[in-house]
């Protein structure tokens, strides 16, 4: 009866035993995908709802709510611009579409550089800031830098030609008439999605009214070239006027005037009295 008894007590010290490290190990493990947890927890970012494309969108093309929807994007790193639930891209009742300006690929963030308010059209007239306006020059591939300007690039404009109605060396001049100006066209194209060089036989530039005025002026009477500025260049040239005397380094002299002598006409005669000297008008 006594071996009986401990044989039961040893039995269940063991299965005490048992139950107790199974315990043991299943707190363990619930500790460690507790704290595993917690530590994805601190790691989670905060997101905010932003509006993407659906579908690729090309520059003049009507945009509407089904080519957008909603995604969960960082709140620490939104575009500036983006359309989210503080600045709604369609508002509730509202009819007019809106364009786009600028290319746009699958799920790319719907920025408000990127598409015309509602109702307003794409066209150039959306890119002409107030109190400017448009002028187009023309330009070849040696005048417009080989085809590589886009719109939004900034250019230098020279003039050369010669001056009318001046006394001086008659050779031709340059001159810069233009610094920084933005380009908002080139042909017939004004979105900044263009792909490799393109030799234009126009562009667009935005200008105040006066200064159209004087890039007529400089079309009409010689040759207009255009230098590229850099992006990131915000010095403005100074004021550039070469000739050929001050590029080859002559001196420069001083016209000489000539005095125009006056010319008389005589005519030799001989009466009673001798010989006379008669002054008539001359004939060329």
């Amino acid at each position: 009866m006594r071996m009986i008894f401990g044989l039961v007590l040893l039995a269940g010290l063991a299965l005490a035993g048992g139950a107790v490290y199974m315990a043991k190990n299943y707190i363990g493990q619930y500790q460690t995908a507790l704290a595993k947890e917690r530590a994805a927890r601190q790691k989670m970012v905060r997101t905010v709802p932003v509006f993407v494309v659906e579908r690729s969108l090309k520059y003049g093309e009507s945009i509407t709510s089904e080519d957008v929807r909603q995604v969960s994007w960082p709140e620490d790193a939104i575009p500036e611009g983006a359309f989210t639930a503080d600045n709604i891209l369609f508002q509730d009742g509202e009819t007019r579409p809106r364009y786009v300006l600028r290319a746009m690929e699958k799920d790319e963030a719907v920025l408000a550089i990127k598409v015309t308010e509602p109702g307003e059209e794409a066209g150039l007239t959306s890119r002409i800031e107030r109190g400017m306006r448009a002028f187009a020059i023309e330009v070849d591939v040696a005048s417009g830098v080989s085809g590589f300007l886009r719109p939004g690039d900034r250019v230098d404009v020279y003039w050369t030609g010669r001056i009318q109605g001046s006394n001086q060396d008659r050779s031709e001049v340059t001159k810069l008439i233009e610094a920084g100006v933005q380009l908002i066209a080139i042909d017939q194209t004004a979105t900044g999605d263009v792909y490799g060089a393109t030799v234009a036989r126009t562009v667009t530039v935005s200008a105040r009214p006066d200064r159209v005025g004087a890039l007529a002026q400089a079309q009409a009477t010689g040759r207009l070239s255009l230098s590229l500025v850099g992006a990131d260049d915000d010095t403005i040239a100074e004021a550039v006027e070469v000739n050929q005397k001050s590029l080859l380094g002559l001196p420069e002299e001083q016209a000489a005037v000539e005095e125009k002598e006056e010319k008389v006409c005589k005519v030799i005669a001989r009466n009673s009295e001798g010989v006379v000297e008669k002054i008539i008008p001359c004939r060329d």
